[in-house]
């Protein structure tokens, strides 16, 4: 059965005589699974780059490295965006280093072959040296790109699962007013390791019942208003602001100014939503700004979180609500600052736990929405999944 089919099979229509169990903890630090997952659930996924307006000028690049491979997306002499391996067709030599820059032509370093900004190969030294050489057939590798509201993405095998645009096809009219597409970065973007298997942070990410447990910051802004939900490729989560007064500084400062954003619809302005989609992509949306975050596996304990905040203009405010919206900013990122602080201390204890010996598989709550649908697709794609211990080593070879 390909991919595509065993997922449909497992669709949230069908029946999953697993539904009430976690996955099991195996899959969290099995070097032999994480091999396995990373061909089929990172390689054919989609991961984000960067934003169109972080690339606004022929020649700007950005890359993102994961599962052993980097990749460029530049902006061309033609304004188009593409995206291309980070590798010379000579010797493999890396043509680009860091996370962005701005080149007229990418010239390796190495032998200073010289590619155009949308790819071609164009300048080889001592061309006649190399009686194989055809430059129309050498141009970088093309990755799988598409643009998603301004964010632009990538995939390493693409058709396997849907595209980000066809996973938020049923969030479009949610998500349009927020304007994605005229966002523009505010700082940097953050890398944050952690000694976590990947899908511990998703899975937290999409956990309803421990925010009343272990977030009391989020319990005293939210109240009983948080809820959760789950389609075949995407989690929506959502809390509105109480209007209750938080005995907390920073919280009751973001309750009290945070603007009334009047191009969002009323039951937005005062709402944090939030959408997971496949497999470790999540966008934080707020009526201040949208964070993204992303988490990239590196070995089977450990992963890489890619961190970026987005905020329209501010050019057309008055300059008292430009100076209000800035504090406003700043108090969310305090909010979030402790709630990260505290997930991340759960979910390290939470990826000890994984490695006892004395744990399987944990039973589920019908509440758990999310978490059954993710663990349903990685089921569907790894039928020893389902195994609530890990088979004799070898068993992929099989």
């Amino acid at each position: 059965m390909g991919h595509q089919s065993a997922i449909a099979a497992c669709s949230a229509s069908e029946h999953d005589p697993d539904a009430d169990w976690s996955l099991p903890g195996w899959l969290y630090t099995d070097p032999e699974y994480h091999a396995l997952e990373m061909e089929r659930v990172i390689r054919p996924s989609w991961q984000i780059v960067c934003h169109v307006n972080e690339i606004p000028n022929a020649g700007d690049w950005r890359t993102i490295d994961y599962i052993g491979e980097s990749v460029i997306v530049m902006r061309g002499d033609d304004g188009e965006v593409r995206a291309f391996t980070n590798v010379c067709r000579h010797r493999a030599m890396r043509l680009v280093e860091g996370t962005s820059g701005c080149a007229k032509k990418l010239v390796c370093p190495y032998h200073a072959w010289v590619y155009e900004t949308d790819g071609r190969l164009t300048g080889v030294p001592m061309k006649s040296d190399y009686p194989a050489l055809k430059l129309e057939e050498n141009g970088l590798a093309p990755v799988a790109l598409e643009v998603w509201r301004g964010f632009v993405w990538v995939c390493l095998k693409p058709g396997v699962f849907p595209t980000p645009s066809e996973m938020m096809a049923p969030h479009e009219a949610e998500i349009a007013p927020y304007r994605f597409e005229d966002m523009q970065p505010m700082g940097a973007m953050r890398l944050r390791p952690r000694d976590v298997n990947w899908k511990n942070v998703g899975d937290n990410y999409s956990d309803n019942l421990h925010i009343p447990v272990a977030h009391d910051g989020l319990t005293r802004i939210f109240g009983k208003s948080y809820q959760i939900s789950a389609d075949d490729w995407v989690d929506r989560l959502k809390g509105d602001l109480v209007d209750k007064p938080s005995a907390n500084f920073w919280e009751r400062f973001y309750q009290a100014h945070l603007p009334n954003v009047e191009e969002l619809p009323e039951e937005n302005r005062r709402r944090w939503l939030y959408f997971k989609l496949w497999p470790n992509i999540a966008f934080d949306i707020y009526a201040d700004q949208i964070d993204f975050m992303q988490w990239l596996p590196i070995s089977p304990t450990t992963c890489l979180l890619r961190e970026m905040a987005y905020t329209l203009p501010d050019d057309s405010l008055p300059e008292d609500e430009r100076r209000t919206m800035k504090l406003v900013r700043y108090a969310n990122w305090r909010i979030n600052r402790v709630v990260n602080k505290e997930d991340t201390w759960l979910i390290e204890r939470v990826q000890q736990g994984m490695a006892s010996d004395t744990y399987g598989a944990g039973p589920i709550g019908k509440s758990e929405v999310c978490l059954r649908s993710f663990a349903r697709k990685i089921r569907a794609l790894t039928p020893e999944a389902r195994l609530h211990k890990a088979p004799p080593a070898g068993w992929s070879k099989a």
